[in-house]
């Protein structure tokens, strides 16, 4: 199957009952989607599909072919972190870093949906992502300071 990942075509040869978790892990070597529950029920694995965030591990990749497919690996830009990154280091906004990746890809996705979110925009962006550290009120920080530094 044929995609794009990262502003980049890509292609991998998957059975039909491959997830596109284990496609962009196992066939491209992308490990920043963590596979964690492998159901559906924590969000470390989102990406972004066409712009939308999307659990990978309960997405068959076939069902990505001639899509676009963003994963948190495609948002630093000649070595620049992206601004959700960024604010996610400045607010501390991690633990263990585990659900990270799929924590910014949400905030991402609500960013670029949202000019200026609220907190509550933020908590239901990030509803589907289990943070089992508890950092949820250094994620919504660091969402809305990055929501404030792409407005300038």
């Amino acid at each position: 199957m044929a995609f794009e990942v990262n502003g980049q075509r890509a292609s991998v040869h998957v059975p039909p009952h491959r997830t596109l978790l284990d496609a962009l892990r196992d066939g491209l070597g992308l490990m920043g989607a963590k596979k964690v529950c492998d159901e559906g029920m924590c969000g470390a694995c989102t990406v972004l599909v066409d712009g939308r965030p999307v659990y990978s591990c309960m997405t068959l990749a076939v069902a990505t072919e001639g899509r676009s497919v963003e994963t948190v690996e495609g948002l630093a830009r000649d070595g620049q972190l992206h601004p959700v990154q960024e604010a996610f280091i400045a607010h501390d906004a991690f633990q263990c870093g585990f659900c990270t990746p799929g924590q910014i890809m949400s905030v991402v996705a609500l960013l670029r949906a949202k000019d200026a979110p609220t907190a509550d925009d933020v908590k239901r962006a990030v509803a589907g992502n289990l943070c089992r550290c508890g950092a949820y009120p250094n994620i919504v920080a660091a969402a809305l300071a990055a929501s404030r530094k792409s407005r300038r």
